[in-house]
C-alpha cells in the first residue's frame, strides 16, 4: 500500500530543530521528499569536533531512514534566499507540492520596553518569512496550473500561535506577526483555490528550544511518557493537512497540542447599531455603546483567552 504523500515534494522551514524537525520527519515518514530548511550554522559537538548544520543533520536522518531529503541553509526572511529555497525544491524534486512555514524567533518584551530591532526582527522572520516562501511557491503552482489547463496539487501549512488568539502581554511583536500570518493564510486560500492549492494555519503548543522558557514547568511528562508538549503531537496534523485527504480543508485555523486538535471558528458579529440620523454623533454613540459595554464581563476583549484552557479529554 502506498504512503499518503508518496511522490510528493515538500519544504519545511526552520526544520533543523524542534517543531520543524518533527514536521520534516513526519512528512518524510508519510512518503514525501523533503527540503529541510534552517538558518542554523555548523557548530561543535561535545568533543569540540565540527558538526553539520542543523538542516543537514535532519536531512541525513531522513535519508538514513530510507527517505529522500536535501538540506537548505538559508534565511527565509530574505526574499532572494526564499526564492532559492523554492527553486531548490523544484530543481531537486521536479516540482513542489507542499510548503510548511515554521521558521521563527522570539524577542519577548513588554510593549513599553520593546526596541525597534526586537519588533522588526520578529515580524521579519515570522510574517515576511511566511510571505516570501508563499510568494514563490504560488508562482510555481500558478504556472503549473496554466500549463496543465486545470488545478494542480498544492498544500500550504502556516504556523500561527495562541499568542495571537488569546493575547500575550509580553509578546506584542510575536502576537502581531502571528495574527498577520492568519490574515496571509486566509487571503492565500482564496487567491490560490482555483489552482488547486489549499492553505491552512495551525496554532501549535510545543516545548522546543525556542519556547523552553515559556513552558518551563508546564505540563511535564508523567512517568517517562511522551511530553504533553512534544512536537510529535503537532507533526501528524501537519502531515494530514499536507495530504490528499485534506483536499476540502482550506482557510482553516486549528489549535493542536498534547493529543488534542481544536478547530477555531471565524469571528462573528456580536452586535450591530444603526444611526437614527444621517450619520452618527458622539452623543448617539455614547447612548448606544456605553450601556452595551457596561454589561460586558470585566476584562473581556476580542482576545479568546479560553483557548489557553483547551486540554485533551
Amino acid at each position: 500500500m502506498s504512503l499518503p504523500l508518496e511522490g510528493l515534494s515538500a519544504i519545511v522551514t526552520g526544520a533543523g530543530r524542534g517543531l520543524g524537525r518533527a514536521e520534516a520527519l513526519e512528512l518524510a515518514g508519510l512518503g514525501a521528499s523533503v527540503v529541510v530548511n534552517d538558518f542554523g550554522r555548523p557548530g561543535r559537538d561535545g568533543s569540540g569536533e565540527a558538526s553539520a548544520a542543523p538542516a543537514e543533520e535532519v536531512a541525513a536522518e531522513i535519508r538514513a531512514a530510507g527517505g529522500s531529503a536535501v538540506a537548505h541553509q538559508g534565511d527565509v526572511s530574505d526574499f532572494e534566499q526564499a526564492r532559492e529555497l523554492v527553486e531548490l525544491a523544484v530543481s531537486h524534486h521536479g516540482k513542489l507540492d507542499i510548503l510548511v512555514n515554521n521558521a521563527g524567533i522570539l524577542r519577548d518584551r513588554m510593549v513599553f520596553s520593546m526596541s525597534e530591532e526586537e519588533w522588526d526582527s520578529v515580524v521579519r522572520v515570522h510574517l515576511k518569512g511566511h510571505f516570501n516562501t508563499t510568494r514563490f511557491a504560488a508562482v510555481h503552482w500558478r504556472e503549473r496550473s496554466k500549463a496543465a489547463g486545470g488545478p494542480v496539487y498544492g498544500r500550504i501549512v502556516n504556523t500561527s500561535s495562541e499568542a495571537f488568539l488569546a493575547g500575550s502581554a509580553g509578546q506584542p511583536n510575536y502576537a502581531a506577526a502571528k495574527g498577520g500570518i492568519v490574515g496571509l493564510t486566509t487571503s492565500t486560500a482564496l487567491a490560490l483555490g482555483k489552482y488547486g492549492v489549499t492553505a491552512n494555519v495551525i496554532c501549535p503548543r510545543a516545548r522546543t528550544r525556542m519556547t523552553e522558557d515559556v513552558f518551563a514547568g508546564f505540563a511535564e511528562p508523567v512517568d517517562g511518557g511522551l511530553d504533553p508538549l512534544a512536537p510529535e503531537h503537532v507533526a501528524p496534523l501537519v502531515g494530514y493537512l499536507a495530504s490528499p485527504a485534506a483536499a476540502k480543508v482550506s482557510g482553516q485555523l486549528l489549535v493542536v497540542h498534547g493529543g488534542m486538535v481544536a478547530i477555531v471558528e471565524r469571528p462573528r458579529v456580536a452586535a450591530k447599531f444603526d444611526t437614527s440620523k444621517e450619520a452618527f454623533s458622539y452623543d448617539e454613540l455614547d447612548a448606544l455603546l456605553t450601556p452595551h459595554y457596561a454589561d460586558r464581563p470585566p476584562g473581556e476583549t476580542f482576545a479568546a483567552a479560553e483557548v489557553l484552557g483547551l486540554r485533551r479529554g
